[in-house]
């Protein structure tokens, strides 16, 4: 007999759990300042690497597609 009761407990709980809305104030926003700082922070890293490694990768480039095309 327990057990049952247990299960009904479960399953009730479970039922007003899906249920329940939270209240507006309640719901979470995300953490958007966050995502936008590493948005912005990774923009900053890859346009300085571009500035000191762009020759390089660019001569990089070149040379890979000039050995594959066969030229």
């Amino acid at each position: 007999m327990k057990t049952a009761r247990r299960l009904n407990e479960r399953i009730l709980r479970a039922m007003i759990a899906r249920t329940h809305l939270p209240a507006p104030d309640e719901r979470e926003r995300g953490d958007v300042p966050g995502w936008v700082l590493i948005t912005i922070m990774t923009a900053g890293l890859v346009t300085a690497l571009w500035k000191f490694a762009g020759p390089a990768l660019t001569n990089m480039f070149s040379t890979a597609i000039h050995n594959v095309s066969g030229g």
